[in-house]
């Protein structure tokens, strides 16, 4: 139930932001920003949110998430509009908005964003270490030195 919140609160203000970006500035459809807003709200959703999120925090995905619907309006617009300066701002326009909404969408997964479990183990010797290099020193045998 939280995820479909999350879910339509993207998809508003994705709606939001591409009427403004698009529509009040320039002459779009309603068809062109409903399927920007389903595309920008499907591809921001699993790929800065249930992906990224998580691993780089807040502010770096916001980062991601301008850049993704910068491009998703500047890809998906070459083909769908007809003006060179509806695409530029539109997208600029659109990106901004977005990421201006989701920054309060950030704050409300973070707060009611299920924990990743952890499997403890019983012998903390035998630990894999993540994302490090594991090494081991050893003291090399000389074949001429008997004892």
């Amino acid at each position: 139930m939280e995820q479909t919140k999350v879910i339509l609160i993207k998809f508003i203000v994705c709606l939001i932001a591409f009427w403004i970006g698009l529509d009040l500035f320039f002459d779009a459809g309603v068809s062109d920003i409903l399927s920007f807003a389903v595309t920008a709200t499907v591809i921001t959703y699993i790929v800065a949110d249930r992906i990224l999120l998580p691993r780089i925090g807040k502010r770096n995905t916001l980062m991601v998430e301008f850049i993704l619907a910068y491009t998703i309006v500047w890809i998906f617009g070459s083909i769908l509009l007809e003006g060179y300066l509806q695409i530029a701002w539109g997208s600029i326009i659109s990106a901004g908005i977005i990421t201006a909404g989701e920054v309060f969408v950030h704050q409300y997964l973070l707060k009611h964003m299920p924990e990743r479990k952890t499997v403890k183990r019983k012998h903390r010797r035998f630990r894999q270490p993540s994302l490090r290099y594991a090494t081991e020193f050893a003291e090399d045998q000389d074949p001429r030195d008997k004892k």
